[in-house]
């Protein structure tokens, strides 16, 4: 980093400040101005000044020094200086520069030769060291007492560019910038699920006791505890807050393009620029996803439940405690914890050609195992969705033969295996529960135990042969010969299609309806599908009522499938 320098081999920007502190005492900290100057970000935007009592934020390039500089006015003063480092690790050294006994109010205003002030710059960049830090820690140097003079703050980043804070301050006892941390500044787990985790900590005393206005942030991540809340929003936003803008002239960098989503390689760059050196390419951090990290401020609540995780996942949590008034924040002690496992669900054992009732949960899944006895060439599996489409995955010895959405009657034909196994899982669908019925057999039938279906399962109503006292249906049928059975029932005017479908249950047979609801039963079947088409007129109705209609197709073995419901209304005139 260049500076300009001074008559004195100074910083050009500190050789007026200085020529003040030598010459004359500098009055105390006009706190109203002060309090209106550091709300004014501009004043030390790419300053080297460290304003008394505010935090900087800054902004380093990989193996780039920078120095900052903070003036300390009278002997035996009091000082602190707070680090905090982002994004990456930083070395930082803190040292004191003498100001030269020559320096004076009233200077000469002529030049001093080229090696005097080149000597007197040597002992500037020296100094006396007064401590130093590697890390990235939230890192202090704090002294009751210090001599007056220029002190310099020296920062790198070895690693990546990076983000920093830094507070300096003359009045440490009355400012108290950070939020002070309890006696005990652990994050506790005080209870644990599958998906939830509840956290507590205890409040912290700037709130309570001296009345600042404080409020809690939580982190949530499944890589690491974070030392800073810095260092969490700059995970977080993944340098996109930090977006360096090119000066007038200067070319992009490789990191330029990628961060607006262009890929190029350092040699296409080094080929464009006519360079050879690989030392404009950067390392930088993918941006992780947005659901793996998260930040939640809850105001002054101490108590916590964090939800929506998944199970058997360690999750990292860390609390800060932010001063509303300043935007300063202190970490908590972080911790960590394993959310609980998904309970095991049990597995269900299909028999050989018997129908089992199975029943999901929404989003919900539920696992079935047929281990058939004999040796078999052939599984025919039947899977009859009652409600919703369920997704159904069909495994042998762990090898997957089917994964497939079904919706009605389904049949799979499976190749089978001597002592083979098979696993089925049934995923339920997201709009609520699901029931099935399924058969899993080895056994050849030339009559299937459900009845088949055609493609379209609706029931159509012919609005024009309706009469005050009956109503005109038809349905499609197929090759088989099949029963079908008709029921009517008489419902509010005010019922719609919304609760149509939610009683639409293709599972529950004519068995489930009373006997005044029944209006016949026949058998039907056409050889060619393009006529296999049946009507049916049901009388016995009253006029301006409304009536829903089911039709049931009965299989051979007795299981029966509803065909979607129709709501008629009789007419109220004729």
């Amino acid at each position: 980093m260049r500076l300009c320098l001074g008559p004195q081999g100074w910083p050009l920007g500190l050789a007026l400040v200085l020529g003040v502190v030598v010459g004359q005492k500098l009055p105390t900290r006009d706190e109203g101005l002060f309090q209106m100057q550091i709300r004014d970000k501009t004043l030390f935007h790419d300053s080297s000044v460290i304003p008394d009592g505010a935090e900087i934020s800054g902004y380093l390039f990989r193996d780039t020094p920078k120095r900052y500089y903070f003036v300390v006015e009278e002997d035996n003063t009091p000082l602190s200086v707070t680090v905090t480092p982002c994004d990456a690790p930083l070395e930082w050294k803190l040292t004191l520069q003498e100001l030269p006994d020559e320096a004076s109010g009233e200077g000469s205003g002529k030049q001093e030769p080229l090696d005097q002030q080149k000597q007197q710059q040597v002992t500037v960049d020296e100094g006396t060291e007064l401590f130093s830090y590697k890390g990235n820690d939230v890192e202090s140097y704090v002294a009751t007492s210090s001599p007056s003079g220029l002190y310099q703050l020296e920062m790198l980043s070895t690693e990546k560019d990076s983000n920093f804070k830094v507070y300096a301050t003359t009045t440490p006892e009355s400012d108290q910038p950070y939020p002070e941390l309890p006696y005990d500044p652990r994050v506790d787990v005080t209870a644990l699920g599958r998906t939830t985790v509840t956290l507590a900590w205890k409040p912290t005393p700037t709130g309570v006791l001296m009345g600042q206005p404080v409020r809690y942030c939580v982190v949530i991540n499944k890589e690491h505890n974070f030392k800073s809340l810095c260092a969490a929003e700059a995970k977080i936003s993944a340098d996109d807050a930090f977006m360096a803008v090119p000066k007038p002239g200067r070319d992009f960098s490789p990191f330029d393009f990628a961060h607006f989503g262009f890929v190029r390689s350092d040699n296409d760059f080094n080929k464009d620029r006519g360079l050879t050196s690989n030392k404009i390419s950067r390392s930088y951090t993918a941006k992780p996803k947005a659901s793996d990290i998260q930040k939640v401020c809850i105001g002054n609540k101490n108590i916590f439940t964090v939800s929506d995780l998944k199970p058997d996942t360690q999750y990292y949590f860390d609390v800060f405690a932010v001063n509303s008034a300043t935007n300063t924040s202190t970490a908590y002690v972080g911790t960590f914890a394993r959310t609980k496992e998904e309970a095991r669900q049990k597995t269900v054992e299909l028999k050989d050609g018997k129908v089992s009732d199975v029943f999901i949960k929404r989003k919900g899944s539920k696992f079935l195992r047929f281990a058939p006895v004999s040796s078999h060439q052939r599984v025919t599996l039947f899977v009859h969705a009652c409600l919703d489409s369920v997704q159904v995955q069909v495994r042998r010895d762990g090898k997957l033969l089917l994964s497939q959405n079904v919706e009605g009657v389904r049949q799979f034909q499976l190749r089978g295996k001597p002592k083979a196994k098979y696993l089925i899982r049934l995923r339920g669908s997201r709009k609520g529960a699901s029931t099935l019925k399924v058969l899993a057999t080895t056994k050849p039938s030339s009559k299937q135990p459900f009845p088949s279906l055609p493609e379209d399962t609706r029931i159509k109503a012919f609005d024009k042969l309706r009469t005050c006292s009956t109503a005109t249906v038809a349905w499609l049928g197929t090759q088989d010969r099949n029963k079908y059975c008709v029921y009517k029932k008489e419902v509010a005017e005010s019922y719609g299609e919304e609760q149509r479908r939610r009683e639409q249950n293709q599972c529950a047979g004519p068995e489930t309806r009373r006997k005044s609801e029944k209006v016949l039963c026949k058998y039907f079947h056409s050889p060619n599908l393009q006529k296999a088409v049946t009507t049916e007129t049901i009388t016995g109705l009253e006029p301006g009522k409304t009536y829903l209609l089911d039709v049931y197709v009965v299989g051979h073995s007795g299981h029966s499938v509803k065909y979607q419901s129709k709501l008629v209304k009789t007419r109220k005139y004729c």
